[in-house]
């Protein structure tokens, strides 16, 4: 599909299958309320799917979808650039964090290389889409161009399609790319409306004058750009990572095949900002797996409307903190499948 096309498949959340969610807790033999936000998101799922219950998220795949960045020249990480490809070649090894995570949560693990700047080995679970070899530094000029920005987006666009195509019943974002949270503040403070020291973190964990350094070249490339919330693709390719831009078409492609998207760190968190100014609806498809420590996280989280799962001050990215919130989403989604109503059990109402 297309960025066209798959903007059109957007919908709302189904209303009525929501109410028919929310009645069945009623019901269930448990205090209504008892299971907090775990109620609440089995509500979501269940306007998302249009039926209730909804499908359980099984099974789940996490795309990680890698770049580098021409930012990285202005020295906002003490990381080489080339720890990027190095990661990469960690992740299709299994050796990364994320993997450790997924093969406890029994999600499938898909690397994929859409902007890095060295050359990768193949793998089976590597798919080469790169658009571009890393992004021009954005205080110099736009990070790339309309076209490079709209390829990247329908690159994610059909890593989601073609996941939903061979089964998977929920999508998890991941990432990687050496300075990719420079990026990540500039399109959460444009589209968010907070300044760039709001929106800009540590990162990998830089020190208290690299971070006032930073937070200059995000404000920096915000002003040479004044990029257009209202324009989601011109913001993405002033001041985006081709990451970035990937993630926000596979945030958009869950959204259109009506599959739920697990949100991870603040990367994920800016794509899916990005998203919801293309596609307000997109929401509906989005879970929050995790309180990202970046800062960014929680002000693009709170701009979208969506309670983390989980806060177990992590920064990692990679999808780490997705993939701990997959099964807290299966069990919600469960909940509905399998527990009895008060009249199926023989239990006595209060």
């Amino acid at each position: 599909m297309t960025l066209e096309t798959t903007l059109a498949a957007i919908r709302p959340a189904d209303e009525r299958a929501m109410a028919d969610a929310r009645d069945r807790q009623a019901r269930l033999t448990k205090p209504a309320g008892s299971l907090g936000a775990l109620e609440e998101l089995s509500v979501r799922l269940a306007g998302l799917a249009g039926v209730c219950p909804p499908p359980l998220p099984e099974p789940a795949t996490v795309a990680v979808f890698a770049g580098d960045h021409g930012v990285h020249a202005q020295r906002v990480s003490p990381w080489p650039q080339e720890v990027t490809a190095q990661m990469v070649a960690n992740f299709v090894a299994g050796g990364a964090v994320v993997n450790a995570f997924a093969r406890q949560s029994g999600a499938d693990v898909m690397v994929v290389d859409v902007g890095v700047a060295i050359p990768l080995h193949g793998g089976p679970n590597l798919l080469d889409a790169n658009v571009r070899r890393g992004t021009r530094d954005m205080t110099a000029g736009p990070a790339l161009t309309r076209e490079e920005a709209t390829a990247a987006v329908e690159v994610g666009i059909r890593v989601a399609e073609a996941l939903v195509e061979q089964g998977a019943r929920a999508l998890l974002t991941g990432d990687m790319g050496i300075a990719n949270t420079t990026p990540a503040a500039a399109l959460i403070a444009a589209f968010t409306g907070v300044p760039a020291e709001v929106a800009t973190g540590r990162g990998t964990g830089i020190d208290d004058e690299t971070l006032t350094h930073k937070i200059a070249v995000v404000t920096a490339a915000l002003d040479r750009h004044a990029p257009d919330p209202a324009d989601p693709l011109g913001v993405l390719a002033a001041v985006g990572g081709l990451e970035h831009a990937a993630l926000t078409g596979f945030i958009l492609g869950a959204a259109a095949a009506r599959v739920p998207v697990l949100i991870d760190g603040v990367i994920a968190a800016s794509a899916a900002v990005t998203a919801a100014a293309f596609a307000p609806d997109a929401v509906a498809a989005m879970v929050a797996g995790h309180r990202s420590a970046e800062p960014g996280a929680g002000v693009a989280l709170a701009h979208l409307g969506l309670e983390p799962l989980l806060d177990l001050g992590m920064r990692l990215g990679e999808g780490s903190g997705a993939v701990l919130a997959l099964p807290i989403v299966s069990a919600a989604v469960r909940v509905l499948h399998e527990v009895a109503t008060f009249d199926s059990a023989g239990v006595s109402e209060k």
